[in-house]
């Protein structure tokens, strides 16, 4: 068993090496995770402007159904 969780951790260790992270590691403080740091701002916009526009949808229908079913 130890055999097998020794080679899973080498293994993901050699996975780990070959990823390309989202920041520069010749930068140094916080300027490293620049890159990290706009790719977060955009998800997080583009988050709200979908919520948004499901909320906006969502209210548009309910209000058609309450006409359709009103009775």
């Amino acid at each position: 068993m130890f055999g097998k969780v020794g080679r899973f951790t080498s293994e993901v260790r050699a996975e780990l090496a070959k990823a390309s992270w989202p920041w520069d590691p010749n930068e140094k403080g916080f300027k490293r995770y620049k890159e990290l740091w706009d790719s977060t701002i955009v998800v997080i916009i583009a988050m709200v402007l979908v919520g948004g526009y499901i909320a906006v949808f969502d209210v548009f229908l309910l209000n058609i159904v309450d006409l359709v079913t009103r009775p």
